[in-house]
């Protein structure tokens, strides 16, 4: 007979630490001829066609009030190699501070928003605001990705899942069954 593993409960709170849909991104802000980086670990993948992400974006955040006067951003994907600067830059406001020059990182024009790309991530995701039916209620926005980028190596970067109280997964381990997927099964 199989054995399963033994669970005990656990708080309803925690159960973020095992459901987190994607890795930790840096989303960028222009407002008023300021910009702005914050750390972002609560966002989804909505939409295939028009590419439709969620991002939850805390109204206490400086970045919200950017995000939702200008109605777009670039979503940064970092990777391990930002570590250190990803929680400094969630660790700090972008009304005391300037974030870019704070922390090292390079701002570059993006081509369909005003937001900037950090040149140091990845990928960039540039991102209308799409819906913002839900910000009022649960500071939920719907964006659009308009324009996307990403280097051509490594194929599957180390990217970081935040699991809570500062703690960090590192994905990057590659496990293919191409053969065996089909998509309806996940999308139907």
């Amino acid at each position: 007979m199989a054995e399963f593993p033994r669970k005990s409960d656990l708080p309803v709170s925690l159960a973020r630490r095992y459901l987190e849909p994607g890795p930790i991104v840096l989303i960028s802000s222009a407002w008023q001829g300021k910009a702005n980086i914050m750390t972002l670990g609560w966002h989804v993948m909505l939409e295939f066609s028009p590419s439709l992400v969620g991002c939850m974006i805390s109204g206490g955040n400086h970045s919200f009030e950017m995000i939702r006067q200008s109605g777009e951003c670039v979503i940064n994907l970092p990777t391990t190699l930002l570590t250190d600067t990803l929680v400094g830059i969630g660790n700090t406001s972008g009304a005391e501070v300037d974030k870019f020059s704070r922390f090292g990182l390079t701002a570059a024009p993006a081509r369909r928003v005003k937001a900037p790309l950090i040149r140091e991530c990845h990928a960039h995701f540039e991102c209308r605001l799409y819906d913002d039916a839900m910000v009022d209620r649960y500071n939920f926005f719907i964006f659009e990705i308009v324009k996307a980028q990403a280097a051509a190596t490594p194929k599957h970067p180390e990217t970081l899942h935040y699991t809570g109280d500062g703690v960090f997964m590192v994905a990057g381990k590659i496990v293919s069954r191409r053969g065996l997927f089909r998509p309806e099964m996940l999308y139907p």
